[in-house]
């Protein structure tokens, strides 16, 4: 084979290549909408409601740092980790949650 056919083929290859590859990543669709389950806003608000726990929720674009504390109805309240009562609300939910586990 010689150079000219060689440079011939692999022209033809990369062009074979580079249309394979357009088609593919034309029929690639990206999600229009992502939804998230998180907190985007907090609260600085005292909760009023019974609780019955809570989870940290760590900051990641789209989510915010907070407390996400549950009702007792299932409500999901989002609270400014820095809110002086939230700490309190958090140790008495891990004290009854420690109650409950030695009845």
């Amino acid at each position: 084979m010689s150079v000219f056919q060689s440079r011939t083929l692999s022209l033809a290859l990369l062009i074979t290549m580079c249309v394979y590859l357009t088609s593919v990543s034309a029929t690639y669709r990206r999600p229009t909408k992502v939804t998230t389950n998180c907190c985007t806003s907090v609260s600085k608000t005292d909760i009023k409601f019974r609780l019955k726990g809570y989870h940290i929720q760590n900051a990641m674009a789209p989510c915010v740092d907070a407390i996400v504390f549950y009702s007792v109805k299932g409500g999901k309240i989002c609270s400014d980790p820095k809110a002086p009562w939230v700490n309190s609300r958090k140790q008495y939910l891990n004290v009854m949650k420690k109650q409950r586990r030695h009845v």
